[in-house]
């Protein structure tokens, strides 16, 4: 059975009533998300006629005015990541085209992110080049969620909003009341992310896996650094992909002698094999966000799926009202 929890959604308050500068639009990669936000802050989503020619080319018109407006455009980069990516930009270009005052991409994924450096020879950094061409194209500014890397900011000569999906995924965790629990980085170049959260749910204790990457997609755990014998351990991540290096954690959290092991991530990318992996009984729940559209084929027993629609609405609010968005997290 899979379980869903979502913040509580508030109903339409009189101050959306005013925002008629405000629009919405959503692309095709996760629409459902897009309605949950555009509930959360009383409005509609914009109309938009969107279609392909018999080549594969897109074609996208937006059908109201929105000269002179505030255009949010909210579109996850996941798979087919190229095709997403393409279609955001011709909805910018559309936007800019149209007289939009100010054009922001809502990327509750980026794809790309994890090019964020070259690690060897003649590479692309490409989470650089999607930055230039979300400029280039015509964007205002970037509203992404949980980016791989924060440097992924400075990459942007746009302002640049980076939320977190922690606030609901410690939410849930609060809610069970579990006892023992140590929070646990699955890797050294996590360990900020971890600490973050454990420190939200009461100073938790905190372990490390020390691993070594071979190949791409492939991981090795090492060594563990702290106590887990007897616990509960989370690991935490800000993304599942093919779930190697998190199910190679938990056998080695099992083998230390934790008593129960949750995953929790924001963004579940879920490529082959991971759901053979993640649903082999290794965890006891496996916790993600919706900012990636989960089909019925990536659905599994221990999956539960938490809803970011609110703490993006919220934020588009903040940004749109120019208020501060860094004090929704303190």
């Amino acid at each position: 059975m899979i379980r869903s929890a979502t913040l509580p959604v508030q109903p339409p308050l009189p101050r959306f009533e005013e925002t008629n500068r405000l629009k919405l639009f959503s692309g095709s990669s996760n629409p459902d998300l897009s309605r949950e936000v555009a509930h959360y802050l009383g409005i509609e989503l914009g109309p938009m006629v969107r279609k392909r020619f018999a080549d594969g080319e897109l074609y996208i018109q937006i059908q109201e005015s929105i000269r002179g407006c505030d255009v949010y455009l909210i579109q996850p980069t996941c798979h087919p990541v190229n095709d997403n990516l393409m279609e955001l930009l011709i909805m910018v270009d559309a936007c800019r085209r149209a007289s939009a005052r100010q054009i922001t991409a809502v990327l509750p994924y980026y794809g790309y992110a994890r090019a964020d450096r070259k690690t060897a020879g003649r590479e692309s950094i490409t989470a650089k080049l999607v930055a230039n061409l979300l400029t280039q194209a015509g964007v205002s500014r970037v509203l992404a969620m949980d980016l791989h890397s924060a440097q992924i900011q400075g990459y942007f000569d746009i302002p640049c909003d980076h939320v977190y999906g922690s606030p609901v995924l410690i939410s849930y965790l609060a809610s069970k009341q579990i006892s023992d629990l140590v929070v646990v980085s699955p890797d050294v170049g996590g360990v900020a992310r971890a600490r973050a959260f454990a420190k939200k749910l009461d100073d938790a204790p905190l372990a490390i896996i020390d691993k070594r990457r071979q190949a791409h997609n492939v991981a090795e755990v090492m060594n563990l650094i702290g106590d887990v014998a007897g616990k509960t351990a989370v690991l935490v991540d800000d993304m599942i992909d093919t779930a190697g290096t998190i199910c190679e954690g938990a056998r080695l959290l099992r083998a230390e002698g934790a008593k129960q092991v949750y995953a929790c991530t924001t963004h579940a990318v879920f490529s082959p094999p991971a759901i053979e992996r993640l649903s082999s009984g290794l965890f006891e729940e496996v916790i993600v966000t919706n900012t990636i559209p989960l089909v019925s084929d990536k659905q599994f027993a221990q999956l539960t799926t938490l809803s970011v629609a609110n703490l993006l609405g919220e934020t588009i609010w903040r940004i749109h009202e120019e208020s501060s968005v860094s004090s929704m997290f303190r």
